[in-house]
């Protein structure tokens, strides 16, 4: 049975990446048959195009005084194109398990940062990820370029099995939640704050 079970998973697996190499070969194609300019002015043309919410978007998920901060610094919120509501401001245990937290994407002049508030108190938020938002456009399609960063709140399983899986930093003792901020569909790196700072933990890969 046991036998059955892994060559049916081979078998799988050998189809999951044929499918991915035809996916590929139909992408390169596609590039290959632009002019490098061409293709470089989509990018330039999906980078203005990237959607970005303002706070007041997110009165429902966000306390008052983080809105009213959000706003006073000048952010919006940047957008992928999935899931289709609102996302990219979350809530959990960022600091220890007995504390909600809350976390933003938010950018200014196509600069984003996470932005951690902290019992959901407006002074004094972290700011950690500084990262360019052209840096996270890829293909969504042969016809479309999207904006892919997201965030969202991880737990100690999450933490453990990327690490056992991948490697990277050893973790520290895992008593509350991360934040996973991942290049969607590529990558993602888990911020945890331990012993007063961020560490950047495995996340996927």
């Amino acid at each position: 049975m046991a036998q059955r079970l892994q060559g049916a998973s081979g078998v799988l697996s050998m189809r999951i990446r044929t499918i991915f190499l035809f996916l590929t070969a139909i992408f390169l194609a596609t590039v290959l048959a632009q002019p490098p300019e061409a293709w470089k002015q989509r990018f330039v043309e999906a980078e203005r195009r990237i959607q970005r919410l303002p706070p007041t978007a997110f009165v429902d998920e966000l306390p008052k005084q983080v809105v009213e901060e959000l706003q006073r610094r000048g952010c919006t919120i940047p957008q992928g194109p999935l899931p289709k509501m609102p996302h990219n401001a979350i809530k959990g245990q960022f600091a220890k398990s007995s504390q909600t937290d809350w976390a933003v994407l938010c950018s200014i002049n196509g600069v984003s940062s996470i932005l951690v508030f902290w019992n959901g108190s407006a002074n004094n938020p972290a700011s950690i990820a500084q990262r360019e938002d052209r840096t996270f456009l890829q293909t969504i399609s042969a016809d479309e370029i999207g904006f892919s960063r997201g965030i969202s709140p991880v737990d100690k399983e999450f933490i453990m099995r990327h690490y056992r899986a991948y490697g990277g930093p050893k973790p520290p003792p895992i008593d509350h939640q991360g934040i996973d901020d991942a290049f969607i569909g590529k990558a993602s790196v888990t911020w945890y704050f331990f012993g007063g700072k961020w560490l950047g933990l495995q996340g996927a890969d």
